[in-house]
C-alpha cells in the first residue's frame, strides 16, 4: 500500500522497505495484534471463567479450598509469557510479506527493498516494540479475567462480560500504546 503512494520518480524506491519496517516493527506487530488477541484471546478467557462463576464451578474450588484466582488465572499469565516470541514471529513475517508484495508487485527489486529494511535501523526500536508486548500481554491477562471471575447472572451474562472485556481490554490497550509511544520514543 505504501508503494503505491510513492510511485513519484522523485522519491527512492528504498523507502517501501523503511516505511514496511518502522510501521510493522513500531505499531503492527505489537498493537493492532494485540489488538486482535484482545477480542479472540480475551474474549475466550473471560467466556470460560464467566461460564465457570455461572455454573458454580468457581465456588465449588473455593469450597475445596484451592485458591480460584491462582488456579484459573495464573495459567493465563504463564502462556501470555510466550506473547513476545509470536510478535517477534509477525515482525518477521510482516517484513518477509511487505517484501513478496513489494518485489511481485513490481514496485521496487529486492536490493532497494533490503536497503530500506537496513537504512536507519535503530536496535531500540525492537526493544520499544518487546517492551509494549509484555505490557499489553499482562493486559491481555488481567482485564478478560477480571471480567470474567467477578461477573455475576446468566449466560446472557458470559455474552454482555465478553464484550465489556474486549472494549476495556482495547481501550487500555490503546492508551498503554500512546504513553509508551510518549515515554519510550519522546
Amino acid at each position: 500500500q505504501t508503494a503505491l503512494n510513492i510511485t513519484s520518480p522523485i522519491i527512492p524506491k528504498y523507502l517501501v522497505g523503511f516505511a514496511t519496517r518502522q510501521s510493522i516493527i513500531l505499531e503492527f506487530a505489537a498493537t493492532f495484534i494485540s489488538i486482535i488477541m484482545a477480542g479472540k484471546v480475551g474474549s475466550f478467557i473471560t467466556s470460560s471463567i464467566g461460564t465457570m462463576r455461572v455454573t458454580e464451578q468457581i465456588d465449588a474450588l473455593e469450597v475445596m479450598g484451592i485458591n480460584a484466582i491462582n488456579y484459573l488465572v495464573f495459567p493465563k499469565f504463564i502462556a501470555l509469557m510466550l506473547y513476545p516470541f509470536v510478535i517477534s514471529i509477525a515482525m518477521f513475517l510482516g517484513i518477509i510479506g511487505g517484501m513478496a508484495a513489494c518485489i511481485y508487485g513490481g514496485f521496487s527489486t529486492l536490493d532497494d527493498y533490503i536497503t530500506g529494511v537496513q537504512l536507519d535501523f535503530i536496535p531500540f526500536h525492537i526493544t520499544y516494540a518487546f517492551i509494549k508486548t509484555i505490557v499489553f500481554a499482562f493486559i491481555l491477562a488481567t482485564i478478560p479475567s477480571y471480567h470474567g471471575f467477578f461477573m455475576k447472572g446468566g449466560a446472557l451474562e458470559v455474552g454482555k462480560a465478553s464484550t465489556t472485556a474486549f472494549v476495556w481490554t482495547s481501550v487500555v490497550i490503546i492508551l498503554l500504546n500512546y504513553i509508551l509511544t510518549q515515554l519510550l520514543l519522546s
